[in-house]
């Protein structure tokens, strides 16, 4: 999966979970923030993720950018690649 396609598969979980417009969600877009996200919101984004791409995200400290959590992912694909 290339980073476009994370960040598009990324925009789309949070647009659906936060109701937001997956038009508007950019890759320096606080998910907090930027868009009202609550400790809740972001619970269910970081599970949707796990879930739909099979990886682990431990903590959501420093994940504050939607460019951060791609980045982040993708080193958990990279990783499990190398498995």
């Amino acid at each position: 999966m290339t980073k476009e396609e994370l960040f598009n598969k990324v925009k789309d979980i949070i647009a659906d979970q936060t109701g937001e417009d997956a038009d508007k969600i950019q890759m320096t877009t606080d998910i907090k923030n930027d868009l009202d996200a609550d400790s809740l919101d972001v619970f269910e984004v970081m599970n949707e993720i796990e879930d739909q791409l099979d990886v682990k995200i431990e903590v959501e400290e420093g994940l504050n950018t939607v460019g951060d959590l791609v980045d982040f992912v993708s080193k958990q694909l990279a990783a499990k690649k190398g498995e």
